[in-house]
């Protein structure tokens, strides 16, 4: 009888938390459902074929710039590491014994890049840096990679654009509990 009461219980539980935002307020009082504006805020993922990318441009020269200041102290001058992550290098070592995973070697889409930059750096202040800042920081990385020349800009189409040395190698539809 005991089993029955403490399952009673969670179920009761379960019920209340999984009740809607608006019917909490409805019947607590307590909270409001997210504004539109407040919902865009924290809606910045990036698709790896460039969807949702912002407005913006970045240039490989200012790109060097927030680098220095911003990034260096953890992933090196040039990228080469240090506290962070390696960022330049490495390509042709993929199907080695020992690979070396940077931004130019291992990762399958140029717009993944700024998401994960916009999103998380840097560390000790992530989303701080401006979207031009993100393009900037993006276009220097590739151009340390060999895949943007000095002189380039990058905006949400020519980032898209980029072909990463690793596209074609990361196995998409496999999984055989994936429909699609």
């Amino acid at each position: 009888m005991r089993w029955r009461e403490i399952c009673g219980v969670a179920l009761a539980i379960f019920f209340c938390a999984s009740a809607s935002t608006a019917r909490a307020q409805t019947l607590y009082g307590i909270g409001r459902p997210a504004t539109a504006a407040e919902i865009a805020g924290w809606n910045i993922d990036v698709g790896p074929d460039g969807s949702n990318l912002p407005a913006g441009s970045g240039s490989v020269s200012h790109g060097r710039e927030v680098f220095v200041q911003q990034c260096a102290s953890c992933h090196g001058e040039k990228g080469e590491g240090g506290v962070g992550d390696r960022l330049v290098g490495g390509q042709g070592t993929i199907g080695t014994p020992k690979p070396i995973r940077t931004v130019g070697s291992y990762w399958p889409y140029a717009p993944t890049l700024f998401d994960y930059i916009r999103r998380a750096m840097p560390q000790n202040a992530p989303q701080s840096l401006s979207n031009e800042d993100v393009y900037a920081v993006s276009a220097y990385i590739l151009n340390l990679n060999g895949l943007v020349r000095d002189d380039a800009t990058l905006d949400a189409k020519s980032l898209a654009a980029i072909k990463m040395p690793n596209r074609d190698k990361f196995v998409g539809d496999a999984r055989p509990d994936v429909k699609r």
